[in-house]
């Protein structure tokens, strides 16, 4: 990796008070790129989540997930099958024409040095492996990444961990929106010394009322009570994604 300090930021789900004050994190301000995990927009705030990451520059480094796929899917009208939320029809029809060209842009991986950047997996961006899968699991997963990839980094759970797979180091930054396990955006700090996951300090209930005051979501009261004024535990997330993650 060219880069001394890299960011990555993931699912941040047009939340942006959330992505506010992780962007105004020292070590985030300091930062040489920050990747930008998947799933950025799809959200109570995506017009202005997006235009704010956008000023972020050449600094800014994309990567589509598949929240921002269905959305980009919705806006052109190609959409089959049902919504995987409520929100998402709702964020397809706000972004611009810009906005929506932009995300229909992103590749789905990145390539830095010997690190890989994706939103769920390197060969799928909603698949889910989760820290405790098997490592058969895992060993299938990456058995497509080139040998050369020493460590992945993604998000679309919504936890931070980090693991080591056959000599790899996997690291999944967490969601800025929608953190799952504990309170707070989380997100991953990757230096020459090695891999830090953080977590920022957040005023849930000023971000929440700021949700609703902003935001043009119908849902958007709803929407802020179960994912800024309560918290899902890593158990309850676990328990969600564990009929996915074992195919």
């Amino acid at each position: 990796m060219t880069a001394e300090r890299v960011v990555v930021l993931a699912d941040v789900h047009g939340v942006l008070p959330a992505l506010v004050a992780v962007l105004a994190e020292p070590d985030v301000v300091g930062a040489d790129l920050i990747v930008l995990a998947g799933d950025i927009a799809s959200g109570p705030q995506p017009v202005e989540t997006l235009d704010l990451l956008v000023g972020l520059g050449e600094r800014a480094v994309w990567v589509r997930g598949n929240a921002d796929r269905e959305l980009v899917a919705m806006a052109r009208g190609e959409f089959a099958g049902t919504p995987p939320d409520e929100v998402c029809p709702w964020a397809a029809g706000e972004v611009r024409p810009d906005q929506m060209e932009l995300l229909a842009g992103l590749p789905t991986t990145v390539t830095l040095g010997d690190t890989l950047f994706c939103h769920a997996t390197p060969r799928d961006d909603e698949e889910v492996v989760l820290v405790d899968s098997p490592i058969s699991r895992w060993a299938d997963v990456l058995s497509g990444v080139p040998e050369e990839v020493r460590t992945v980094v993604c998000g679309h759970t919504h936890m931070p961990f980090a693991r080591q797979v056959d000599r790899r180091l996997v690291v999944n930054a967490g969601s800025v929106g929608m953190p799952y396990g504990a309170p707070g955006p989380s997100w991953a700090l990757l230096t020459p010394a090695g891999v830090e996951l953080r977590r920022t300090a957040l005023d849930a209930e000023a971000a929440a009322d700021q949700i609703v005051r902003e935001s043009s979501y119908p849902g958007r009261e709803v929407w802020a009570d179960e994912y800024l004024r309560s918290n899902y535990s890593d158990i309850e997330a676990l328990e969600a994604f564990r009929p996915r993650s074992e195919v």
